[in-house]
């Protein structure tokens, strides 16, 4: 008889649960992406409860926070203390990289008129977006104030990022 060749990955298994290796490998792929979903959750997970963080480290009182994060969309509930503080939370979360959405479904405790967000373009400075909104570009420190705590310097916006645009009583 002699020695016959055969292809060595093919076939079914003589020991264990007798899969063929496409079997075997689609459940490694499964078991892989299965992996992957829980190391995906795991990391939204721990951006949530970061951003969480960050929003009490900026002493933005919000009770009852919770952000949950699902691919690139983040859902932010609680009671915050007013509209600002609301919008600087929306803020925070929305200016995160990763974060392309944010469900507000949080409440107010006092209402409040809301602000209109602005994204910075190339090229602006809160003196030109004070321009545009309130026709005066000496207003630009409403909206630096309106921006506290996450604006620490009034010279330092960038292109993509959302400010409010509170309106001047």
């Amino acid at each position: 008889m002699g020695l016959f060749s055969f292809i060595k990955n093919a076939g079914a298994k003589i020991f264990g649960t007798g899969k063929t290796v496409e079997a075997e490998n689609a459940q490694k792929r499964a078991a892989a992406k299965a992996k992957a979903s829980a190391d995906e959750l795991k990391a939204e997970e721990q951006a949530s409860s970061k951003l969480e963080q960050t929003i009490r480290d900026l002493q933005l009182e919000v009770e009852n926070l919770k952000v949950t994060i699902d691919d690139d969309q983040a859902t932010v509930s609680g009671k915050a203390i007013d509209q600002s503080t609301k919008e600087k939370v929306v803020l925070v979360i929305g200016n995160s990289n990763g974060i392309a959405t944010v469900d507000d479904q949080m409440t107010v405790e006092h209402v409040e008129p809301e602000a209109q967000f602005y994204t910075v373009t190339k090229g602006d400075t809160l003196g030109k977006i004070a321009k545009k909104y309130y026709g005066n570009a000496m207003k630009y420190p409403v909206i630096f104030e309106a921006n506290k705590p996450m604006l620490k310097d009034a010279n330092l916006i960038y292109p993509g990022q959302v400010l409010r645009i509170p309106n001047l009583d």
